[in-house]
C-alpha cells in the first residue's frame, strides 16, 4: 500500500485473509494480541530472520544485474491489478487515463470489487478484463496466464513478498505499493529473483513523483544546493482514527504491525525522494542506520478514550514506538533522518529536507534558503524557481489523480518507460534500500540504539553513476 496523503487502503475481507495468511506463514508470528513480552518476541522474529546486529555479507550473486536494464518495447502495455481496494481500485483508474494501456486482469477475493473495476474497464471502450474472484491465492492464476506485461500490487503487506515473488516467477514485471516486503531474506530473495528472471521489481514510491521532490532532485543535480550534507524524510500522518474504524481497516491489519515491530513501519515516503536526491544506488550508498523510538502510548490511549469495554482492540499489547528517529550514514559521509509517527496527534509532514554548501530546501510548509539567492537569515520563496520543474510536470501541469498528481505521474511514466523499452527511473535494488529500515530499525531499537549495516543489495554497482529519477524527456513521447 501506498498512502500519501490522505491515505487509501482496502476496506474489504481481503486485508483479514491475505493477512492472517501470510502473517502466518511468511513471518512465523502467532496470534494476534497477547502481551507485550510476546509481542516483542514476534517481532524479534519477524525483523531478525537474516541479521544478528551488523548484516551479513551479501550473498553470491545468482544471475545479472537489473542496473540498466530496459523494458522490451511494446506498443500496448497489458497491466494486471492485483488488490481493488480503495488504492488499487484509484490506481486502475490512473492506467485507464494513460495511452497505450490495456487492464487486462482483475484479482480481489471480494467479487463486488472487482466487478466495479471491471464496468470502469469498460466504460472506457476497453474488452472486459478477467476477473478473479475465488480465494486469497486466485492471483497465481492471474499471473499464469501468459499475457500480462505488468502487475500492479495493491494488497496488505504481508502478501506484497510473495505475490511480488510469484509475478517474477511467472515472467511478469512486477510493481508493489510500500513497503515491498517485510525481512531482509525477503528482500534478498527478490533481488535475486529479479537478476535471475529478468523482469524488473520496484517499489512504486509515488512520493518520489511529487512535483516539490522533482524540482528539489532537478536543483540538487545542477549544483543548486552545492555539495549535499544532509536530507531528511518522514510519514508522520496521525492515523489513530484510521486505524480504530472497523469500516477503514478491516482486519484491523495495519494496527496489528503495531503489536509486532518496534521500528520505522513505512519508511519509503520519506527515504525515496532523498535518496534521489543523494544518487543513492548511483555513485552512493546507504551504510549503516541507527534507530531510537519513544515510548508506545498513542495507541492505548486512543482506545481508552474511543472503545467500547470488550472490543477486540483491548487484546492487543502496543510495542510499536509511538515516534522512531532514524540516522543513516552513507558511503560519502551524508546523513539522512527519517521519522514514523501515525500513532499521536500532528499534522501531516513528509518533511522533505535536503541541505548542502549552498542552502538548503525545507517542506511543509515549503521554503527556501540558498546562496546568493537569499540573505539575512530570511526563507526564500520557493514558488520562484518553478523553471527548475522536471519534464514531466511541465507538460502535465494538471494531472488526474489523488494525492497532488504524483499517483498519475508514477503510472504515466512507467507505462511510458515500458512502451518506448526504456530504463526504468528505479529499480529493485532502490526497492530493497528505500524497504530496508523496516527490519533493521526494529533491531536498532532492541538493541538501544546499536547500529546495523544496510546490505549493499547492488553488490557493488552502486560506485558507478547511473541515471535515476532525473531523466531526460525521450524524443517519442
Amino acid at each position: 500500500m501506498n498512502d500519501a496523503v490522505p491515505e487509501h487502503q482496502d476496506v474489504s475481507r481481503r486485508s483479514v485473509l491475505w493477512t492472517a495468511g501470510a502473517a502466518g506463514a511468511g513471518l512465523g508470528l502467532g496470534a494476534f494480541g497477547g502481551t507485550a513480552e510476546a509481542a516483542e518476541q514476534r517481532g524479534g522474529q519477524a525483523a531478525g530472520n537474516a541479521t544478528e546486529g551488523a548484516a551479513a555479507k551479501e550473498p553470491a550473486r545468482q544471475g545479472r544485474t537489473m542496473i540498466g536494464v530496459p523494458f522490451q518495447r511494446r506498443s500496448t502495455v497489458r497491466v494486471a491489478m492485483i488488490g481493488l481496494g480503495n488504492r488499487g481500485a484509484a490506481m486502475a483508474e490512473l492506467y485507464l487515463a494513460v495511452p497505450g494501456v490495456r487492464v487486462v486482469a482483475l484479482c480481489d477475493p471480494v467479487k463486488a470489487k472487482a466487478e466495479r473495476v471491471a464496468a470502469k474497464v469498460t466504460a472506457t471502450g476497453q474488452p472486459a478484463p478477467a476477473v478473479y474472484v475465488h480465494g486469497d491465492h486466485d492471483y497465481e492464476q492471474l499471473l499464469r496466464r501468459g499475457d500480462i506485461d505488468f502487475a500492479h500490487v495493491a494488497t496488505p503487506w504481508d502478501s506484497h513478498f510473495e505475490i511480488a515473488r510469484s509475478a517474477l516467477l511467472n515472467g511478469v514485471h512486477v510493481g508493489v505499493e510500500c513497503p515491498i516486503a517485510l525481512q531482509l531474506d525477503q528482500l534478498w530473495d527478490l533481488v535475486d529473483l529479479s537478476e535471475r528472471t529478468r523482469r524488473h521489481c520496484m517499489q512504486l514510491e509515488n512520493c518520489c513523483y511529487g512535483r516539490n521532490e522533482m524540482r528539489v532532485l532537478r536543483m540538487a543535480h545542477a549544483g543548486k544546493f552545492g555539495d549535499l550534507l544532509h536530507g531528511a524524510g518522514a510519514y508522520n500522518h496521525d492515523l489513530r482514527s484510521l486505524m480504530f474504524d472497523p469500516a477503514y481497516y478491516e482486519g484491523p491489519w495495519r494496527r496489528l504491525w503495531h503489536t509486532r515491530l518496534r521500528g520505522d513501519l513505512y519508511p519509503n515516503h520519506g527515504f525515496g525522494p532523498v535518496a534521489n536526491y543523494m544518487d543513492l544506488n548511483r555513485g552512493d550508498r546507504a551504510v549503516s542506520i541507527v534507530s531510537v523510538g519513544s515510548p508506545s502510548l498513542g495507541l492505548s490511549q486512543y482506545r481508552a478514550a474511543n472503545m467500547p469495554a470488550g472490543d477486540p482492540s483491548w487484546k492487543e499489547s502496543y510495542i510499536g514506538s509511538d515516534r522512531t528517529i532514524s540516522l543513516v550514514q552513507t558511503a560519502r559521509g551524508r546523513v539522512i533522518r527519517l521519522e514514523h509517527d501515525v500513532s499521536t496527534p500532528h499534522p501531516y509532514s513528509r518533511i522533505n529536507s535536503l541541505g548542502g554548501t549552498k542552502g538548503l530546501f525545507e517542506d511543509y510548509p515549503e521554503r527556501i534558503y540558498i546562496e546568493p539567492d537569499h540573505k539575512n537569515d530570511e526563507w526564500g520563496d520557493f514558488s520562484k524557481y518553478a523553471e527548475w520543474d522536471h519534464w514531466l510536470w511541465k507538460e502535465h501541469a494538471n494531472p488526474p489523480g489523488a494525492h497532488g498528481g504524483m499517483d498519475y505521474m508514477l503510472v504515466f511514466r512507467l507505462m511510458q518507460c515500458m512502451r518506448l523499452g526504456l530504463v526504468p527511473d528505479f529499480d529493485v535494488y532502490d526497492a530493497a534500500t528505500w524497504t530496508s529500515p523496516v527490519p533493521l530499525s526494529h533491531l536498532s531499537i532492541k538493541q538501544r540504539g546499536l547500529p546495523q549495516q544496510i546490505p549493499d543489495f547492488t553488490r557493488g554497482e552502486w560506485r558507478r553513476s547511473r541515471p535515476g529519477m532525473d531523466s531526460e524527456r525521450p524524443a517519442e513521447a
